[in-house]
């Protein structure tokens, strides 16, 4: 994989991530999923299209996640939307951009719209989970699993082969973060890539991610027979189909 770089945010924090910069050119930003990182295919997918384009590429892991520091329970919404937007700032600086947001990170490239929005100039969204964290987990959570989270202040969450420690805090912050209520009137192209038997977040998602930009040219491609994570060959060349005619 890439050149991978650590940007220090504070005497306790630094970031991983990956920054290939062309002279003049505008940006791919892509900003991960829930527990994911830098290693999967999507990132690298991206990087090389963004080379082969001379496109300046920068995609970053949340502390907490991969190599960045810190501790992933101590991580929410709100702190990973930060350390983005800081990124961003330093390295793309006043340029314009494209966002592709990955699951959660669609989410928190929803929250850079609040900071960039003059520079974004299109938005590819994979998979979508605005408001993930109380809409498909809490509200799911049984009342001995609710009960659990109050008094411990995290709980155990199996899904699959993996086991995601769900915090209470990360639960609160994520109520401080709706973006589904509040319309983003650019006039960009924003395009939703999802999964038709996305068995973490349903298709309705992407809908209510493109219902937010009444000015955009927008566009929804259900994958046929797709999971979450759409990592595999054939469906990565979907997604960079959908790159190309963003940008």
């Amino acid at each position: 994989m890439a050149n991978f770089r650590f940007h220090q945010i504070s005497n306790t924090k630094k970031i991983r991530h990956i920054s290939k910069i062309f002279k003049n050119s505008s940006f791919i930003v892509f900003l991960h999923g829930f527990m994911s990182d830098l290693e999967g295919k999507k990132p690298n997918a991206f990087l090389k299209f963004a080379k082969k384009n001379k496109l300046s590429f920068l995609a970053l892991e949340y502390s907490g996640h991969g190599k960045s520091s810190g501790k992933f329970v101590n991580g929410n919404i709100s702190k990973w939307s930060k350390e983005t937007s800081i990124l961003i700032r330093k390295y793309v600086k006043k340029k314009e951009f494209v966002l592709i947001g990955s699951s959660m990170g669609a989410w928190i490239s929803l929250n850079q719209f609040k900071i960039f929005k003059k520079q974004i100039k299109g938005f590819l969204g994979i998979g979508a989970a605005p408001e993930f964290l109380e809409n498909l987990m809490w509200k799911k959570f049984t009342k001995k699993m609710k009960e659990e989270t109050i008094r411990k202040g995290i709980y155990q969450l199996k899904h699959g082969n993996y086991e995601y420690p769900i915090t209470l805090q990360l639960i609160k912050d994520g109520r401080k973060n709706k973006v589904l209520n509040k319309k983003i009137n650019s006039n960009i192209k924003v395009t939703m890539v999802h999964g038709e038997k996305d068995e973490a977040v349903p298709v309705s998602y992407s809908r209510k991610v493109l219902r937010l930009f009444p000015n955009a040219k927008k566009k929804l491609n259900i994958i046929k027979k797709g999971d979450h994570s759409l990592s595999n060959k054939k469906w990565l060349n979907i997604i960079l189909k959908e790159l190309k005619l963003l940008i």
